[in-house]
């Protein structure tokens, strides 16, 4: 059964005359108050309360708003879920065809075969012109396809989906589905140091933005189809669900609803079971926990949750430091990726097995079978190359990178902190630069859970994830995605809260005993002040008068736009001002004694102390 609505234009109400905007209404002890009107009382230091007693059932008991609940959800989420689950399908082909797309161009550049097979370039042994010149090479192209095809395939993938969201009512050019996957695919092909899941999330999340666009729906609608895309060519290429749907919901979503979160849900359960014939079902980085990790493998876990906090500081500025270096460069931006690319080809040079998404590596990594040249390695020359050339708008993800990166320095600790099991310090650095660089902790610790299934090392992951996410957030404002919305010109804030207008009913903050003819829009006393403020956007109006929904529409009250500023300085208050309520009894006895000292004359019963002590 529907609900009746919160609000509703109406006609101006002749009957008792009612106070201007803003203007105070009776105090509740003045004579002539109507018994029945709420009772305001104070709320903080120096601010006007909430009314705290509105309409009442018999028996004193408050009302109970019949008409809201804990979430908004329509039968309409259904509809966009059964859109959502052929995306998830189609996601997971993305992602294999992508995957299948790197391992063509990877071995026919560095191994001149034909074969799909996912290769690292530097497994074998090359010239190392082929090592320096391949990477400028796959640059020029990325740069030709940017300049003539897509400015939109520029850069990382995840800051152009978040982008589109914020910006372009989640419509995404077919042409960015097409080029998009394909420049990265050259560009990690010839031997690029980035991963395959920035591409595929703006894949998956223009071909969910496509789709939405042939149908009859909201910007809130395509957004969800759009990170049901994205997220589902990224759970296709992980077998990650649930890090895949943090994820969304973490970075991509910028809200926990039932609307988005169902239909997100359903695409990764569908791109997930597809992914097994195609990929295998199996985790990526098999690692075995052959021991549980004590209490002090937990504490020391904040070893490489700070290291990998100041490594994800230090990564993050790097890449904006190359991005203002090459704004500086007296050349069109489409030769960029080019000179990124030489930075990959001498530091291919350095370390061969840095280049490319590197899948091998942290393989190794995390089964404990590195050697300590290739972590030193892969720390110091995958951070440079990835850091310098992702500033050069290249095309090429995130991910692999961060979590080679966070491997090898957790691996590099675990020379020097105690044995738990083969992997076991790796696995902690890569849930820490994870949780540092993204800003995305929870995704930290269950990617890492279910890249290598390791299930029981959770408490320890989350140590570190969160004590990197922890110093990355004090030391800076925003993170390597985050950053680049910033720089073009818009504001993204990643904390979830209630809303405090959510929290307010109307009859808590109204002027009471409203007079007629005080507004042409209708407002319930039941309703919340959320629902108020978006009724006075809609009609376009700051005032409304306020019915009792159980009385017949009785007039109770006037609402104004500036009291619906109360929920907000509530919440301020709330956020700002500092009160005790308990006091230890040693703390206590002090100040007692002094305002016993100060109790009337010689003689008047002294206060008692309230512990049960004599004061002397």
């Amino acid at each position: 059964m529907t609900a009746p609505p919160a609000v509703q234009p109406g006609p101006e109400q002749p009957g008792r005359e009612q106070p201007g905007p803003g203007q105070p209404g009776r105090d509740p002890g003045q004579p002539g108050r109507d018994p029945g009107q709420p009772r305001r009382v104070k709320d903080g230091p120096g601010q006007r309360g909430p009314v705290k007693d509105g309409p009442v059932r018999p028996g004193g008991r408050p009302r109970r708003a019949e008409h809201l609940g804990d979430f908004t959800l329509r039968p309409r989420t259904l509809l966009i879920t059964a859109i959502a689950l052929p995306l998830g399908g189609v996601s997971a082909v993305a992602a294999y065809c992508l995957l299948r797309l790197i391992g063509l161009i990877t071995n026919a550049v560095f191994y001149q075969r034909l074969s799909v097979a996912l290769t690292a370039p530097g497994a074998g042994r090359h010239p190392a012109w082929l090592i320096l010149l391949a990477p400028v090479a796959g640059g020029l192209v990325v740069g030709l396809m940017a300049r003539f095809g897509s400015e939109k395939i520029r850069g990382h993938g995840m800051p152009e989906a978040i982008e589109a969201i914020l910006t372009g009512g989640s419509r995404v050019s077919p042409r960015v589905a097409v080029l998009k996957p394909v420049s990265a695919a050259i560009s990690i092909g010839t031997g690029g140091p980035f991963g395959a899941e920035g591409p595929i999330i703006m894949t998956g999340g223009a071909v969910g933005s496509i789709v939405a666009q042939f149908l009859h729906l909201s910007a809130d609608e395509r957004k969800t189809l759009l990170v049901a895309g994205a997220v589902g060519g990224m759970a296709a290429t992980f077998n990650a669900p649930l890090a895949s749907v943090l994820l969304a919901v973490e970075l991509l979503l910028f809200e926990w609803r039932p609307r988005s979160l169902i239909p997100v849900a359903a695409s990764v359960t569908v791109a997930t079971i597809c992914r097994w014939p195609l990929l295998g079902d199996h985790a990526i980085f098999p690692v075995t926990a052959a021991a549980q990790p004590g209490a002090g493998a937990i504490a020391l876990t904040l070893v490489p949750g700070l290291t990998g906090g100041l490594l994800a500081v230090g990564a993050t500025a790097l890449v904006y430091r190359s991005e203002d270096a090459f704004g500086r460069l007296p050349v069109h931006w489409m030769w960029w990726p080019a000179i990124g690319g030489l930075i990959i080809g001498l530091g291919g040079l350095v370390e061969p097995r840095a280049l490319g998404v590197g899948y091998d590596v942290i393989d190794q990594l995390l089964a404990g079978r590195a050697g300590l040249s290739l972590i030193v390695g892969i720390l110091v020359v995958k951070t440079l190359i990835w850091s310098l050339s992702l500033g050069s708008g290249t095309s090429g993800g995130v991910l692999a990178p961060v979590f080679m990166i966070g491997g090898a320095l957790g691996a590099l600790e675990g020379h020097v902190l105690p044995d738990v099991f083969a992997g076991f310090w790796a696995m902690a650095g890569l849930a820490a630069v994870v949780g540092g660089v993204l800003r995305s902790p929870l995704t930290g610790v269950v990617f890492t859970m279910e890249l290598t299934h390791a299930w029981n090392t959770l408490l320890a992951l989350l140590v570190a994830s969160v004590s990197a996410y922890a110093l990355s957030a004090l030391v800076l404002k925003r993170s390597v995605l985050t950053e680049k919305i910033a720089r073009r010109g818009l504001h993204l804030t990643r904390e979830y809260s209630a809303d405090p207008l959510e929290l307010c009913f109307t009859r808590e903050v109204m002027t009471p005993a409203a007079a007629a003819g005080a507004a042409g829009l209708i407002v319930h006393a039941d309703s919340t002040l959320r629902e108020v403020a978006n009724a006075f956007a809609r009609h376009d109006v700051t005032r409304a008068a306020v019915v009792d929904r159980a009385h017949d529409g009785r007039v109770v009250g006037v609402i104004t736009l500036d009291q619906l500023l109360h929920a907000t300085r509530r919440d301020i208050a709330e956020d700002e001002h500092r009160e005790r309520f308990l006091h230890p009894p040693a703390l206590r006895l002090p100040a007692l004694r002094r305002r016993a000292r100060r109790a009337g004359p010689a003689g008047q019963d002294r206060p008692d102390s309230g512990t049960g002590i004599d004061l002397p």
